[in-house]
Parts: C-alpha cells; sequence; structure tokens
C-alpha cells in the first residue's frame, strides 16, 4: 500500500521540533517520527527583540539536521512554522531569507490568533469536548481560546511563557517570595479576560508542559492505564504537583519521573499557570490533550476541499480507524449490531437488568471492535482485545470510558473479566461492575449467533416469563455451529440477568 507522508517542523521559543505523519485509510494521521531538539532560542533574543546571530546559527543547525532526517521519506505535504520567539524578532524577515538561501524552505510565522487557532482546532477534532478553554504554554508566549460546540468564539496570546516566567525565580531571594510574585501576575492577566472568569467548562492544557505534568501526575498515583491524550486531572492534582515540585531544587527535579530534563527550569512556573486559570475559569477539570498546534495546521490542510475544518464525528472516525487497523470484518459488525439492538432494547423495554440509553451507547462502540485481539492470536484474543483497547489512545473517549470499551469488548466469562476489572475495580461502583459484566455477556452472546461469520441468524424472537426467557432464533443454512457456540455462551448471559434462557433454532421458511 502506498502511503502519504506529511511532515511539519514546529519552531518554538523553547524546543524545535520535526514531526511525520502517514495517513490510514481513515484518512486520520498517525505519527511516524517524532524529532525532538531543545535550541531555546528565547535565550538569543536580545533587548533589542533581535535574535543573535549565535541563535540564527543554531536554528539553521537544527533544521539542517532535520532535513537530513526527512530525505528518505517522499512528502505529500511539508510546513515549516515558527511562534512566539519568531514572531517577535525585528530581525524576523532576514531570518526567513537566511533560511531559504541555505536550506531551501519557507518559514511561515504564525500571527498570535493563527497559533491559538490552530490549537483549539486540534482539541476540537480529536476529543468529543464541545465546549471548553484551551491553554498551550509555549517559550515565549501563552495562548488561550474558549469554544462552544465546537466553535471558537474567543481567543487570546499573552507576551508570557515558561521561559519569561522562569524569571520570577531568578530575580527572587526565595522560592516562596518568587511564588507569591507569579501567582500574583498570573491571577492579574488572566483577570484582563472577561471571558474566562468563572467559566466552568473544562480546561484542555496542550503542549509540552501540560504532557510533563500529567506525566508527573500519572507517577504519583502509579496510575495503571497507558496514554495520555485526554487524561483527566482536578484542581487539587494540580495544587499537590506545584507543592512537590517547589520542595525540590535544580537537580533533585531533573531526576523526577515523567518530567523531561531540559523542562526542568520552567515546570514549576507553567504548572502555577494551569492552577491560576483553572481558578479564574473555577474549571470543571483539567483534561490533557497530546494534539496540539502541529496536527492543527494538518487538520486545515486535510479539510481543505471539505465545507468545514471539523470532523463530524471524532469518536465515530477513531473507531472507523480501529476496523482498518484490525481488518475486522464490517459485514458481521452491522450485522451483530443489528441482533445485538434488537436484544438490547426488547431487555431495555421489560425492565430488565436496569439496561439505560448510556448502556446502548457503550454496546455499540464494543460491538464495533469486538475481540479485536484475534488479529494477533485467537487463542488468547480476549486478553489481547483488553490490552490494545485499554492502552491506546481513541480519540473521543476519556480514559474511563475507553477502559469501559475495553471490559466489554473483551468479555469471554466471569473469571476473565474479573482478572481484568481488579486493578480497576475502584474506579467503579459494585452495580457499574456488574452492569459492564452484564453487557459483555450481552455482546458475546449475540457474536455466538453468528460464530462462523455468515450471516445465518436472520432474525429472533422473544417470550418473557416470570424467571425465563424464550427465544426462537430463525435461521438459514446451517446453523449447528451457531446453536452450539450459544447453547455454550449462554449461561454467563443467565447469570447475569438471573434468568433461564430457553433457546429454539428453526429454519427459516425458505429452508423448511
Amino acid at each position: 500500500m502506498i502511503r502519504s507522508y506529511y511532515a511539519i517542523i514546529d519552531i518554538g521559543s523553547n524546543t524545535m521540533r520535526l514531526v511525520i505523519y502517514s495517513q490510514d485509510k481513515s484518512g486520520r494521521l498517525h505519527e511516524v517520527e517524532n524529532v525532538k531538539s531543545v535550541a531555546r532560542l528565547r535565550n538569543y533574543l536580545n533587548e533589542e527583540n533581535t535574535l543573535e546571530n549565535a541563535g540564527v546559527s543554531k536554528l539553521l543547525t537544527t533544521l539542517q539536521s532535520f532535513k537530513n532526517v526527512l530525505e528518505i521519506y517522499e512528502l505529500s505535504k511539508f510546513s515549516c512554522i515558527a511562534t512566539a520567539t519568531i514572531r517577535q524578532a525585528k530581525n524576523k524577515e532576514a531570518i526567513q531569507k537566511k533560511v531559504q538561501q541555505e536550506i531551501g524552505w519557507d518559514i511561515q510565522i504564525l500571527s498570535e490568533k493563527e497559533e491559538a487557532f490552530y490549537g483549539y482546532l486540534s482539541v476540537v477534532n480529536s476529543t468529543s469536548i464541545t465546549e471548553g478553554v484551551t491553554i498551550d504554554i509555549g517559550g515565549g508566549s501563552t495562548e488561550v481560546t474558549y469554544f462552544k460546540d465546537r466553535v471558537l468564539l474567543e481567543s487570546h496570546s499573552f507576551p508570557f511563557g515558561a521561559l519569561t516566567l522562569k524569571e520570577f525565580f531568578e530575580s527572587s531571594k526565595t522560592k516562596e517570595k518568587a511564588m507569591f510574585n507569579l501567582r500574583l501576575f498570573l491571577h492579574e492577566q488572566l483577570h484582563t479576560l472577561d471571558w474566562l472568569k468563572d467559566k466552568q467548562v473544562p480546561l484542555i492544557g496542550i503542549g509540552g508542559s501540560a504532557r510533563n505534568m500529567a506525566q508527573i501526575d500519572q507517577n504519583i498515583k502509579e496510575y495503571p492505564l497507558a496514554g495520555l491524550h485526554q487524561y483527566q486531572m482536578n484542581d487539587s492534582d494540580i495544587a499537590h504537583i506545584v507543592s512537590f515540585l517547589s520542595s525540590f531544587d535544580q537537580l533533585q527535579l531533573e531526576k523526577i519521573e515523567g518530567l523531561s530534563k531540559d523542562r526542568a527550569d520552567t515546570i514549576l512556573p507553567a504548572t502555577c499557570v494551569f492552577l491560576s486559570l483553572y481558578e479564574v475559569m473555577d474549571a470543571e477539570n483539567f483534561i490533557l490533550s497530546r494534539k496540539g498546534l502541529r496536527d492543527g495546521v494538518f487538520y486545515e490542510y486535510l479539510s481543505a476541499s471539505t465545507e468545514t475544518n471539523l470532523y463530524p464525528d471524532v469518536l465515530e472516525d477513531s473507531i472507523l480507524e480501529l476496523i482498518y487497523e484490525y481488518n475486522l470484518n464490517i459485514t458481521q459488525i452491522y450485522h451483530i449490531q443489528s441482533l445485538t439492538g434488537k436484544l438490547f432494547h426488547a431487555l431495555y423495554e421489560k425492565g430488565i437488568g436496569s439496561l439505560t440509553k448510556s448502556d446502548w451507547t457503550i454496546l455499540q462502540q464494543a460491538g464495533h471492535v469486538f475481540n479485536l485481539g484475534q488479529y494477533i492470536d485467537s487463542e488468547s484474543s480476549s486478553q489481547h482485545t483488553f490490552y490494545l483497547l485499554a492502552n491506546r489512545t481513541i480519540d473521543g473517549l476519556m480514559h474511563i470510558d475507553r477502559l469501559k470499551l475495553a471490559l466489554v469488548a473483551s468479555f469471554k466469562n466471569s473469571t476473565v473479566f474479573k482478572q481484568f476489572i481488579d486493578p480497576y475495580k475502584y474506579w467503579f461502583l459494585r452495580q457499574e461492575r456488574k452492569k459492564l459484566r452484564l453487557l459483555g455477556a450481552l455482546l458475546k452472546f449475540t457474536y455466538c449467533l453468528d460464530a462462523t461469520k455468515r450471516q445465518v441468524v436472520s432474525d429472533f424472537d422473544l417470550t418473557f416469563k416470570k424467571d425465563r426467557i424464550i427465544m426462537r432464533i430463525y435461521c438459514h443454512k446451517d446453523y449447528n455451529p451457531e446453536q452450539y457456540q450459544t447453547e455454550k455462551q449462554k449461561k454467563h448471559l443467565e447469570k447475569a440477568l438471573d434468568k433461564q434462557i430457553d433457546i429454539e433454532f428453526i429454519p427459516a421458511l425458505t429452508d423448511r
């Protein structure tokens, strides 16, 4: 298969980064390469706002290194963008000319508005959040936006970033004094934007500082799931990290698990920004987005031929991506979806199992990726299914919802279910665990009705008695494998529903 490759170079104030993506069948992008250089160009911006020769030299050397990496790729699209430091440099035109002469690339210098917009665009196209405030703390600027119904309504760029804010600690005699002055400054700055106050919506963090803060939080908590995208924290979590970080000196910070060594001197001021904005907003929670500025640039490019640059349904696209990646049978999926829907809604209408509309949403999602682990190994497909779904990023799903999906889609029996849920049992109430087991048993049962992937079962009807359910299943073709698997599996559904299930397989009229 011929792949399309896309590359972007992001010239930031603190770091420079080259990211190469490939595009899959679903149209979404996957990182192939991610090369980072801690150039700290902000340190070469003098008092006259001129990027000094040493900074220009470092820029050119890093870009040439990136160019060497790109030589093995045939690119469909390439962008080289620059943010605050180059934007603020008085000699930016000369820098652009120098790069063109020596490297052969045109640098696109993003405006403050463009930088904020791309951050917003990456969030709404990689999460299911419909209203929120985004924040991206760079080395020399901080971008915030507010969106509602996925539409950008407000944006602003503050002329300070993680590198400039660390000056509070360099100019104060004590760390306590520096923290006090920094927090006072941040609250004064954030209160200048009326649209931020008391927003009570999710605060979505973008960029390296946000990632590092989330990684530290996960390490402190010994968090059992993999992945950072859509990881949630609250104000007490962030306050704890501020207190935790402030207790260490520079050398100790460099050894903290989850913290990049090159951010050891900027993570504390950056975390103070997150906490201050959380307080000003009275935020609902803090959510990390792994997708940021660079992703936003390509979201705009890939949607150039459409009426909107927003994906209609982020989660649906992510599920479709899994279907393509693991070569799942789409015909079978839709057939099972129909059978599962009929059984679920019949139970729902009778009040059996305390089912809700949100349970159907989970069941629908799990039905699309049920038992995908068989792609790796059929003998241990349940284990592979759970691990893959629980520990990979699924755009549009928060971590707990991703875990629910994994538990339902990997259901084999009650024993295996208990093994999978045991490390997370305190994440759920007892009734929630019982419900997830029921949904898994129900889905496993309906998949047995198509055990040979031939859509042998055309329909069924149900009769409800006091303590049992009578199920007449109408089939065409030979249905012996389906009958065997269904009779074998029904005990798990019977136990979950606390009802006996009597099954009768009946040939369709055309087969009689």
